[in-house]
């Protein structure tokens, strides 16, 4: 289970069911980035993390086949599963074990497989295998949508994802040991072209202020060779990923995010629970639903930025309007102080007790 928001939600849920409920988690990839009880029972399927994307669509049936012998040998009747090749495999698998399947996608796949063969052949086996399933779990409304509009799926709700704010408040007080020169932008994500990371070197150019950019990925060298391209080493930080990332977004003055597509970022309850002001792009989808609950989920933002309840929403991939949200956050004291006393009262919505509920009406019932 490697760093990233999904895998955060499934140790939040596993962690927080272990006291009730017997726990198993099945793992394709044997890395675990966060902390598990120790009570809850891990099985390992194995599967080489570094496989060519063709070579693991040649191995779906045969990682299938590992999964239902798993099922078979401990009489499961129901199987989680979370992201996309996951959900293949368990929707494959019970073919076999003739077990229920709930899965559960985090990322809006018309957005996310848009590009090339690779996104063709996941697009063609959503639609292929998607609504064989017994339920869909999607974690925002936008990814909901999506799935039902696009792909064909019937059964589908949503539920957000869960967070521990009393940990997430906890974590953010530990001492970290860096330098805070001036008025600081933080961001979190994989590098990918998605997060579009380029878009916040781009725009941070011009501004009195410095930039923290926490997370890994196949952009992190072209993004290091950018940064000392555009001379910026002196004001730009690629920090790689942290096991707390907490205190890093205490420290800083505003998180910024400008990604091109999302599921549901979990980075930005995270940056609400650490009483951050946000910039965000009105990407679909996540963002508004998070920041503005109660406007249109349907609209998105073309040439103008919005001051919502929560933060601000800019257009996506438009440096200017990203860069003159990012100057009046610097320039607006009361704004900035506004949005740190509303933001706790936001993330408390997505509170572990409250959100758990709702997975466990679905999820732990016979």
């Amino acid at each position: 289970m490697e760093v990233g928001g999904t895998q955060r939600v499934v140790s939040v849920l596993l962690n927080s069911w272990v006291d009730k409920y017997e726990c198993y988690l099945i793992l394709i990839y044997p890395n675990i980035f966060y902390k598990l009880d120790s009570r809850i029972n891990i099985t390992h399927l194995n599967e080489d993390s570094c496989e060519s994307g063709a070579k693991k669509l040649l191995r779906l049936p045969l990682v299938a086949k590992k999964l239902s012998n798993v099922v078979k040998e401990r009489n499961f009747n129901k199987v989680v599963s979370f992201l996309t090749r996951a959900n293949y495999i368990n929707i494959l698998s019970s073919y076999i074990s003739k077990h229920s399947t709930i899965i559960s996608e985090r990322a809006m796949p018309s957005l996310q497989y848009s590009y090339g063969l690779n996104g063709k052949i996941n697009k063609f086996l959503i639609k292929f295998l998607y609504h064989k399933a017994s339920l869909c779990i999607a974690n925002s409304q936008g990814n909901k949508k999506d799935l039902e509009g696009n792909f064909a799926v019937i059964d589908v709700v949503s539920i957000p994802n869960p967070f521990d704010i009393e940990l997430i408040s906890e974590l953010s007080n530990q001492y970290i040991d860096i330098e805070k020169k001036k008025f600081t932008f933080i961001t979190i994500g994989r590098l990918d072209n998605g997060k579009n990371h380029k878009l916040i070197i781009d725009a941070i150019k011009d501004i009195d202020a410095d930039l923290w950019i926490i997370g890994d990925g196949d952009l992190k060298g072209n993004l290091q060779n950018y940064i000392k391209e555009l001379e910026l080493s002196d004001k730009v930080q690629l920090l790689g990923k942290k096991e707390n990332p907490f205190s890093f977004l205490s420290k800083a003055d505003c998180f910024v995010f400008a990604s091109n597509h999302e599921g549901f970022p979990n980075v930005l309850i995270e940056a609400l629970a650490c009483e951050l002001p946000i910039i965000s792009t009105d990407c679909q989808s996540g963002p508004r639903e998070i920041l503005a609950p109660n406007t249109n989920m349907n609209f998105q933002l073309k040439n103008n930025i919005e001051l919502t309840p929560y933060g601000i929403l800019t257009p996506i991939k438009n440096v200017e309007k990203l860069r003159k949200s990012m100057n009046l956050m610097i320039d607006d004291k009361k704004l900035r102080n506004n949005y740190k006393e509303w933001s706790i009262q936001r993330a408390n919505d997505f509170r572990v007790e409250k959100i758990i509920k709702e997975y466990e009406e679905i999820i732990c019932i016979e």
